[in-house]
């Protein structure tokens, strides 16, 4: 067996595409664009690559991108009082503040600041309230909603699937352990202290590995068709010298195994921005309501 490949570039393409039709419509009823702004503190190369890739999507999905970079100097007063002045704005629909943030502002503060409906990496206490009780108004956070999408792209009924979740961050384990509950699977969250851990993964129909180690999870740990869904992106250096990308899942051991499996990279990255549109246009619609 060699499992389907699940393309995320793909889906990411597709759901950014019915996002800007929607944007169009809305703009030309409206007359108003949604409004991202997304503030950077310090010079971290990661983020600055990153921070413009969702500049430039947002451009392109005809919503308005706001960039706001401050010096590695700013104080976690200024940054609050910028984060206050953007909750009060009524053309911004989503605040996302790019982490990591320099060690002398306490990032938990700050996110905690960021208003719930404008909340749009869905970080936010009332916006992971609003998830595990199944409130609509719920922004999700990015990553685990593009693993569902990728997941209904090859199974669109998942009711009664078990599905094995390994991780269980705030950012990722445990958002996804609520989606896949709500579509009414039966859920494992395993980590670091789980006994016996290839043999509870081997339950899952679903396997969702977002543990952050590298090709941790091989083909033998996996029931014969399971879907799986990678969300791992760990760099590492080939003995040539070469930065590589790979999964927490060993991809081609897995791959032998799966029925379908998201690759890394072109899997579940690709979504994470296209999520964070859908959440910025979801923000947008609710403030219209």
């Amino acid at each position: 067996m060699t499992a389907k490949t699940i393309d995320g570039k793909l889906a990411a393409e597709k759901l950014r595409q019915g996002i800007a039709a929607e944007v169009a419509q809305l703009v030309a009823k409206n007359g108003r664009k949604p409004g991202l702004v997304v503030i950077l503190v310090g010079d971290d190369p990661a983020s600055k690559v990153y921070v413009a890739n969702k500049a430039k999507q947002t451009d392109e999905v005809g919503m308005n991108s706001i960039e706001n970079r401050l010096p590695v100097t700013t104080s976690e007063a200024e940054l609050l009082s910028l984060v206050e002045s953007y909750n009060r704005d009524p053309m911004i629909d989503g605040i996302l503040v790019q982490l990591p943030l320099p060690s002398h502002i306490d990032s938990a503060k700050v996110l905690t600041a960021i208003a719930p409906d404008k909340d749009v990496d869905g970080f936010h206490a009332v916006n992971v309230g609003r998830l595990w009780t199944g409130d609509p108004r719920a922004l999700v956070p990015c990553t685990p909603s593009g693993s569902m999408i990728l997941l209904r792209s090859v199974l669109p009924d998942l009711s009664g699937a078990e599905a094995v979740v390994i991780g269980r961050s705030n950012i990722v384990g445990k958002p996804m352990a609520a989606l896949l509950l709500a579509a009414n699977c039966s859920v494992s969250v395993v980590h670091s202290r789980s006994q016996n851990l290839p043999s509870l993964v081997k339950r899952g129909d679903i396997v969702i590995a977002a543990v952050g180690k590298a090709d941790m999870v091989k083909g033998d740990w996996l029931k014969p068709g399971a879907i799986v869904i990678d969300v791992g992106i760990n760099r590492l250096v080939t003995a040539e010298g070469k930065a590589r990308l790979t999964g927490d899942c060993d991809y081609e051991s897995c791959q032998q195994v799966a029925g379908a499996i998201t690759p890394v990279p072109g899997g579940v990255g690709p979504m994470t921005i296209a999520c964070l549109l859908q959440n910025t246009l979801l923000s947008y619609r609710m403030r219209l309501a």
